[in-house]
This record gives C-alpha cells, structure tokens and sequence, in this order.
C-alpha cells in the first residue's frame, strides 16, 4: 500500500517513531506497515482494542468518554491515540474506531462511519469518515486513509 510507504518515508527522514491504536480496523494498519522491509527502524506496534475493556484497561480510555460518547466517537478515538503514544512509547500515533458493518450500525452512526485520530507531540486531532462499500472496503479504505492523513500531518 503506496500509503503506507510513504508514511515510513517521512517517519525515517524526521527520525520519528509511530504506532497504531485499531478497533474497526483490527490491525490492518499494522499488517501494511509490517509489508515494508526496514520498517521496524519506525514502527514500534499496535494494540488492536476492539473491546471497550482493551480500550480503558490498555489505553487508557476513560470509562466516563465510552459512556458519554461512545466507542465509535472522535473523543475515543483521541484518547485511543494519546494512550498508544504513551504504551507503545512512540512519537506519533493513529487511532481508529468505526463500524465496518455489515451490521452494528446504530442512529446517527451508520455502517462505514470510522472514527480516527492521529497524536503527535505537537497536536492530537480527530476526524470521522463515512466510507462506502462492504466490511473489507470499509476496512481497506480506513487504513489507506488513517495512513495517509498521518503522513499528511507530519509533512
């Protein structure tokens, strides 16, 4: 995946460390890291949390931002992103929670809304994506943009 390749790129010219937080995703952004040859010089690993338990009691996600917003929700996603920084001990992370479907969908969030927020040590931001497709789809397409989005961060 060009993505994630390019990510690697910009991680090793800044000397910069990365890792992922995956719920929705279930590591996949992980296996097209782990493609690239030389890429453990960058990338430390992933916590794959698809349950609300992985997510408070590994990452530190606050019981109260699970019940107030619930798991598929930017305010998890950032804290997923901010606990995988400090876990993994890495400069920069991603993190994705969503709903690839077919089923799960609940008002207001339906099937292909992912969740992501990316945390470096200057900022963490948060954004929701509404993908198309079927649950592979939604899966493919999150990690071609969780990815991507990264890479644009530290550009």
């Amino acid at each position: 995946m060009k993505e994630a390749q390019q990510l690697m790129d910009l991680l090793l010219k800044r000397h910069m460390t990365f890792g992922s937080a995956e719920s929705c995703t279930g590591g996949n952004i992980a296996h097209e890291m782990t493609m690239l040859a030389g890429v453990s010089e960058v990338y430390l690993g992933s916590v794959v949390s698809y349950s609300n338990e992985v997510k408070t009691g590994v990452l530190h996600v606050k019981e109260q931002t699970l019940a107030s917003y619930g798991a598929v929700s930017e305010q998890t996603a950032r804290e997923m992103a901010e606990g995988a920084r400090k876990v993994l001990g890495v400069d920069c992370a991603v993190a994705t929670s969503g709903i690839a479907g077919p089923g799960g969908a609940v008002p207001g969030k339906p099937v292909g809304t992912v969740c992501m927020a990316f945390s470096t040590p200057e900022a963490t931001v948060s954004h929701t994506f509404h993908f198309p497709g079927s649950r592979a789809e939604v899966i493919t397409a999150a990690t071609a943009t969780a990815l991507a989005k990264m890479a644009k961060m530290l550009a």
